[in-house]
């Protein structure tokens, strides 16, 4: 029997290894999904951390619970960060950031590094899938050619294939198992591998001829929303000068039953994906001469969101006859989205690093984050403040940053001196309450 006909009947067969590299947001629910259905599973991580507490039926991320990891574990699910069991795995799905470097052109050392590490470990017969977001051209330029230069042939004893993560952390609407999936092999056995993996854990399996259109798939989605994103928060500023609320009239807009869908104006953009992913491409067109003028636009109006938000408080300060430098500021939400803990690009840590940088006394409260975390380029020892009236009264200004269902609004309106809004909570103007 032939590599593929071998490796297509495991998968089929749900008597093949997985293996998932990188046991993060994206990762976990991954590893969730093929144990549940019953896949032997072996996840791959370099937090010590992380590995152990995941072998000991723990999770990190707020909306996996512990029984879900349990369950997982019991079924025969084991986290290692010993990267020479590559081998063991039928599948190897890579689940590893893809940020950006200082100068925001695209950081793939997460991803080359990970491959290198497994490579010494690969074997005939199985399937890669990269599942990063990256730019065009990043599965067959870099992943194919060191494949190959362990004398795998790509198509015929090993498998590449590029299928973008899609999740959505908090939203109870969609599940790894109903979100449609992206897949592009490198040849046309590649593909045919790929659905078979993800064919028995995914409703809907979405081919695509090959793996650079899939990459672009991933860039087009999230920038299709960045630019959007990036319009209404434009359409923010000239609302706010007119004396408009920008809310109420994407909500009517929103009563259109065509040709309109509705994006709502934020303090920035947060995520993994969405602040980053235009980067990737425009960096990418370079090398074709190319200038992605509209989506670099879009991207200066959204990284301008925080400096904004910092100016509307500066205002309402100023109002009260108070600078920022001194003042008491609390922030609400530093999640980059409602009811999630997930910081990643967080547009909050941007505004409290302005308003750090001009000496405001910062603190924060946020139910999903207890602890302000470490994180790689931003820190503040800070824990999460009780929202009391007595909390609320003792700040010159809170910052409605993330809108968390947990919050009582109700409670920060009759309490607080003064409150900028980048959330649209409050809809009835109040004296004490700034939309920005």
């Amino acid at each position: 029997m032939s590599h593929i006909q071998l490796l297509e009947s495991k998968l089929n067969n749900r008597d093949a290894c997985i293996g998932i590299v990188g046991l993060g947001y994206v990762g976990l629910p991954l590893v969730l999904r093929f144990a549940e259905v019953g896949y032997r599973v072996l996840g791959f991580d370099i937090d010590a951390s992380k590995v152990e507490a995941l072998n000991a039926g723990k999770s990190y991320i707020e909306h996996i619970r512990n029984e879900a990891v349990t369950t997982a574990v019991d079924g025969g699910f084991v986290a290692t960060n010993d990267f020479s069991r590559a081998g063991e795995p039928d599948a190897l799905i890579i689940c590893v950031p893809t940020p950006l470097n200082a100068y925001r052109e695209p950081d793939l050392s997460f991803v080359t590094q990970t491959v290198e590490a497994l490579l010494p470990h690969l074997r005939p017969g199985q399937v890669m899938s990269l599942e990063s977001t990256t730019y065009p051209g990043t599965t067959e330029e870099e992943l194919k050619p060191r494949l190959e230069s362990r004398s795998l042939v790509v198509g015929k004893d090993y498998f590449l294939v590029y299928s973008p993560e899609r999740e959505d952390p908090g939203n109870p609407n969609f599940t790894t198992r109903t979100i449609p999936k992206i897949c592009g092999g490198v040849t046309a056995e590649c593909l045919q591998i790929g659905k078979a993996l993800y064919g028995q854990v995914i409703d809907r399996v979405v081919p695509v001829k090959s793996t650079r259109a899939a990459e672009l798939t991933k860039l087009l989605e999230n920038i299709h929303r960045a630019v959007n994103i990036g319009l209404v928060n434009e359409m923010k500023i000239i609302a706010d000068r007119m004396g408009i609320d920008i809310f109420e009239v994407v909500d009517a807009a929103a009563t259109k039953p065509f040709g309109f869908v509705p994006y709502y104006p934020g303090p920035g953009l947060g995520g993994h994906c969405i602040p980053i992913d235009p980067f990737y491409l425009t960096w990418k067109a370079r090398e074709f001469g190319l200038h992605t003028r509209f989506i670099e636009l879009a991207g200066e109006v959204n990284s301008s969101m925080p400096e904004y938000v910092v100016g509307k408080i500066a205002d309402g300060l100023n109002e009260h006859g108070k600078p920022i430098r001194g003042s008491r500021i609390l922030i609400l939400g530093i999640a980059y989205k409602k009811n999630v803990d997930d910081m990643r690009e967080s547009p909050s840590v941007a505004i409290m690093e302005l308003l750090r940088d001009k000496g405001a006394e910062l603190s924060y409260a946020d139910p999903h984050v207890p602890r302000f975390p470490k994180m790689r380029e931003h820190h503040f020892d800070l824990e999460s403040a009780p929202l009391t009236a007595e909390t609320l009264a003792a700040f010159d200004a809170v910052v409605v940053a993330t809108h968390h269902d947990r919050f009582d609004f109700d409670l920060v309106r009759e309490h607080a001196r003064l409150i900028i809004d980048t959330r649209g909570v409050y809809r009835e103007p109040k004296a004490h309450i700034i939309k920005a």
